[in-house]
């Protein structure tokens, strides 16, 4: 099956929260590339709402459930008790559990699955008793012990933090080099069973290459890349550029 890509809508909600005024619609845009074939919509709810505000869930969830009901919605956040209620009252289909500090910019690492290990089989337990599939976000450094203790917790899939490899777009040889270890990681959650997703800084450019070496690869989230090429592109033409972009024929 081919890669399938779910549209991050944070950027664009970021860009709306500049003034208070509905627009840039979040509902509106997350329309439009469903339609234009993405296969779900995701949402980084901080607790700030710097980006994504709680009232933007209940709206989102029922533009998948009314209009696109074979689309998927994908909360993503660090397991704070607030968050795990959060995703149980809205029931996503996927949840992506991250190891962010509120305070972080943006997710840069992946967890530490020897550390947490107690807190994340509790937390993936309670989860998957509601129903929701859930990712763990984790470092594709190609640490094999890593992921079989990401295996252990009880996750359906990991999600491999591509931010250093989307890093390298001057540097093709580090690129290389990372995309690789990319590869050994999936290579080995795959061999344990757990499905693999991808997100951070991917690009019409360089979906392909790592498409090329994970080729069961379930899934990609896209922001920020995304959302910069509609600015050029439009959004239905951009989420069909990257349709093509992880393999999908158009």
């Amino acid at each position: 099956m081919p890669t399938t890509l779910s549209v991050n809508v944070n950027a664009i909600a970021m860009l709306r929260n500049r003034r208070d005024l509905p627009w840039p619609s979040l509902e509106h845009l997350g329309r439009v590339a469903l339609q234009a074939g993405a296969a779900g919509l995701t949402v980084h709810p901080r607790p700030d709402q710097r980006h994504v505000r709680f009232t933007d869930l209940p709206v989102l969830r029922a533009l998948i459930d009314d209009e696109f009901p074979q689309a998927e919605f994908n909360i993503e956040g660090y397991p704070s008790e607030d968050f795990l209620a959060l995703c149980e009252r809205i029931e996503p289909e996927q949840v992506t559990l991250v190891p962010d500090d509120p305070s972080q910019a943006t997710s840069d690492h992946g967890f530490d699955f020897r550390a947490d290990q107690d807190m994340l089989k509790r937390v993936v337990g309670r989860l998957k008793n509601k129903g929701m599939r859930v990712s763990l976000f984790a470092d594709g450094d190609g640490d094999i012990e890593a992921v079989k203790l990401a295996k252990s917790t009880g996750a359906d899939r990991i999600e491999l933090y591509t931010g250093p490899y989307g890093g390298c777009y001057e540097d093709t040889a580090l690129g290389h080099a990372i995309l690789e270890k990319l590869g050994q990681t999936a290579d080995a959650a795959l061999a344990e069973g757990l499905g693999v997703n991808a997100g951070h800084d991917l690009t019409v450019a360089n979906l392909p290459a790592l498409v090329k070496r994970i080729p069961k690869l379930a899934e990609v989230s896209i922001g920020h890349g995304l959302t910069a090429d509609a600015l050029e592109y439009g959004m239905a033409e951009t989420v069909r550029r990257f349709r093509k972009a992880c393999g999908q024929t158009i």
